[in-house]
C-alpha cells in the first residue's frame, strides 16, 4: 500500500502507492507535510509508476502539496503517470498547473 519517500538535497520524490484512496491519501499527505517541513523541501517530484488506481483523494494530494510548495516558491511535477491516471490529471486540471512527463525527464533531478 505504501509508496517510497527520497530526499536528495532539498528535492522529495514521492512514490505513489499502487492505489490512492481515501485512507491511503491520509497517510501520504501527513508523510509529505512532515517531510516538507523537516527538510525544508523546495520541489516535489510525484512518481505514479506504480500507480493503476487513483481517487479524488489523489488529486487532492497533489493540489494540497501544490499550494504548499507555490507559497514557499517551489515547484511540483508528476512523472510517469499510466493514461488512465493522465486522464484524471487532465480532467482535474492538474496538467494546467504543474508539469506532468510521461517519463523520467532530465528536469526531474533538477526541478
Amino acid at each position: 500500500m505504501e509508496g517510497g519517500y527520497k530526499i536528495r538535497e532539498r528535492n522529495l520524490t514521492v512514490e505513489m502507492p499502487a492505489e490512492i484512496d481515501h485512507h491511503s491519501a491520509q497517510h501520504i499527505t501527513s508523510n509529505i507535510d512532515y517531510l516538507i517541513e523537516a527538510n525544508g523541501i523546495r520541489s516535489i517530484v510525484f512518481d505514479f509508476n506504480r500507480t493503476s488506481f487513483m481517487d479524488s483523494s489523489g488529486i487532492g494530494i497533489l493540489l494540497g502539496r501544490y499550494k504548499k510548495m507555490n507559497y514557499a516558491g517551489g515547484k511540483v511535477m508528476v512523472i510517469r503517470a499510466n493514461p488512465s491516471i493522465r486522464k484524471i490529471l487532465t480532467f482535474s486540471g492538474v496538467t494546467k498547473i504543474m508539469d506532468v512527463y510521461e517519463g523520467l525527464p532530465e528536469q526531474s533531478d533538477r526541478i
